[in-house]
């Protein structure tokens, strides 16, 4: 467990930390920098700490933002990287300019490192005033024995604290990987996602929807300017990929939900700026400098695996089903297009990308294949009378009545479900058989922007990762709630594990009145023993659920076993909160899955 400290403390903690660095860097550094521009009159800030990301095993991309308040002048710095945190075993270095350019955001390539080894960093200008340090680590050797790392999605500012940062990077994880919706673009409406509850200090900033390459700036500052964020990023080096907030809600290829071309300009307009702000405030390794929205990308973890950073939000995907305004969701138009064949012209990434991921999985030796991937890859597939009802309570979440039959309606089904496993057909009554009948009550996807909305794509990807005779996991974020499943083909043939997280601030299924579905879903409401991974919920293939809590996963993987701890905060409306582990979850490369 762990219980942050107040804001006043934090605050002072990082005094202190900055008073350090600023000494140790005179002492380190001396008096020999040259000043550039008068610069070396007014100390430059790092109002937005430091960050590191995409290792490799001899390198790493280092992170700060460089200001002289009230100025638009060029910042020199020096960068350094040590073994020691004194900076008296320096084993690389360089110089970066801070310009208004690029929004005084640095990125700099450390080359030259060893594999597997922790290293702390710092930026000085030319006053050798210094930026907090850092620790970063290259990716492990070939021999490595386990790799730790802490996975992240969907933290809306306006919702509340960043209190899962503030955990994992307290967890002793070695790396984070982020899914996605590191950012959100709505404004300070009222009746905007996430502020009916704001707490104090968390409006959006600008108080717009962001849509100029400004408006995105801005909101990366407001993000970079929490502190369990910013501790976040300094702990540990981050690997991440975007998802839809960074551009537009249910963002696709040649739009967006939440945007509209006759308020808010171009789409392709927007999409560049988005991408841009993106490459300047995280730290990336910009695969291809002449197409920012290129970021699909891999990283080999020793032997144990190797990770494969999907983008299925921009780069290739179509139009969702869901997204037309049909009155019943898109079900209709995606039963057709799936039954006539013509699902397989709507991708939700390109061939291009598609190939590049097969045969990255076809030339990997590690012992399992991750997927970096932003949206659930499991089969989420509710009876249909359940998501009828379910609809009706979300359009309107304070009906009592619309609340009361969806629960009546889920306990009958489970119990016939539960009849059957036990019992046999001949145990079922009637009525239990025809809600068992898939012909007259079908299993349908509830969220067509996820890969059930794509499934010819992700069946040919199942497909070849299944005749490769891969060990699969996908890491998946974008639902705000908390997931373990098997990942399987149409024809139900299991080719994987899907952990997918909660989010670190964004409501989940509580926020519309559906909070109570977890043990619902994965079957524990019926288990003899509440035991998980029964195949008795409403999703046959889901294991575990939690549909009300705030987190991350902090995952341990190793070549005999993957684990997965679902870590939760108690609260994201308060700065005070424990954080506590709800469930752990351990795949084995020999196979089965144990929960605890």
């Amino acid at each position: 467990m762990a219980t942050n400290m107040s804001l006043q403390a934090k605050n002072r903690r990082s005094f202190l930390i900055q008073s350090a660095s600023m000494v140790a860097a005179a002492s380190a550094v001396g008096t020999g920098l040259v000043a550039c521009g008068g610069s070396d009159a007014t100390p430059a800030q790092f109002d937005y700490g430091v960050a590191s990301g995409d290792p490799l095993a001899t390198s790493v991309i280092l992170w700060t933002h460089a200001r002289i308040p009230n100025s638009n002048a060029d910042v020199v710095l020096t960068w350094q990287v040590s073994k020691t945190t004194s900076f008296d075993s320096i084993v690389a270095s360089g110089s970066v300019t801070s310009t208004a350019a690029k929004d005084f955001t640095n990125k700099v390539d450390a080359t030259g490192l060893t594999a597997g080894n922790v290293y702390y960093y710092r930026f000085l200008d030319t006053t050798n005033t210094s930026s907090p340090v850092g620790t970063t680590r290259t990716l492990p050797a070939s021999s490595v024995a386990s790799v730790k790392f802490a996975v992240f999605s969907c933290a809306l500012y306006a919702e509340g604290y960043f209190n899962a940062y503030d955990a994992a990077a307290k967890s002793g994880a070695q790396y984070a990987i982020h899914l996605g919706d590191y950012i959100y673009e709505y404004g300070a409406g009222a009746t905007e996602f996430g502020n009916s509850s704001t707490p104090a200090g968390r409006t959006p900033v600008p108080a717009t929807d962001i849509v100029s390459l400004a408006d995105y700036r801005a909101r990366y500052a407001q993000y970079r300017s929490d502190p369990n964020l910013q501790a976040a990023h300094a702990a540990m080096p981050w690997i991440t990929v975007w998802d839809d907030h960074e551009f537009a809600n249910n963002a696709w290829m040649d739009g967006a939900e939440n945007h509209n071309s006759t308020t808010q300009g171009s789409w392709a307009a927007r999409k560049a700026v988005a991408a841009q702000a993106y490459h300047e405030w995280l730290p990336i390794r910009t695969p291809d400098v002449s197409n920012l929205l290129k970021i699909y990308r891999r990283f080999d973890f020793g032997n144990i695996f190797t990770l494969h950073m999907l983008d299925t939000r921009i780069e290739g995907r179509t139009q969702q089903y869901d997204s037309y305004g049909d009155a019943d969701g898109g079900l209709t138009r995606y039963a057709t297009a799936l039954k006539s064949g013509t699902d397989a012209s709507h991708p939700m990434m390109s061939t291009t990308q598609q190939n590049w991921l097969t045969s990255g999985t076809a030339a990997s030796t590690a012992t399992w294949q991750i997927l970096g991937n932003q949206d659930i890859m499991s089969r989420f597939w509710f009876p249909a009378n359940i998501l009828q009802d379910s609809a009706t309570v979300l359009a309107d979440p304070s009906n009592a009545t619309n609340m009361a039959k969806v629960q009546a309606d889920i306990t009958a089904y489970l119990i016939a479900k539960a009849t059957l496993a036990a019992n046999g057909s001949g145990a079922l009554t009637a009525t239990q058989t025809a809600l068992l009948d898939t012909t007259t009550n079908p299993l349908l996807p509830y969220n067509l922007d996820s890969w059930d909305g794509y499934p010819t794509q992700r069946e040919a990807i199942l497909q070849t990762i299944k005749t490769q005779g891969k060990k699969l996991l996908t890491l998946s974020g974008d639902s705000h709630n908390a997931w373990f499943a098997k990942v399987t083909t149409l024809a139900g043939e299991q080719v994987g594990y899907e952990f997918a997280g909660t989010s670190v601030s964004s409501p989940g299924f509580e926020s519309v009145g559906l909070g109570a579905l977890a043990s619902s879903l994965d079957g524990t409401a019926v288990a003899t023993g509440n035991a998980n991974g029964s195949g008795l919920g409403l999703v046959n293939d889901l294991g575990y659920a939690d549909t009300t809590r705030r987190g991350y996963l902090l995952m341990t993987a190793t070549n005999s076993d993957v684990k997965g701890e679902y870590v939760y905060v108690s609260t994201v409306k308060s700065q005070t909160y424990v954080a506590s582990v709800g469930k752990t979850v351990t795949v084995m490369a020999a196979g089965g899955v144990t929960y605890a």
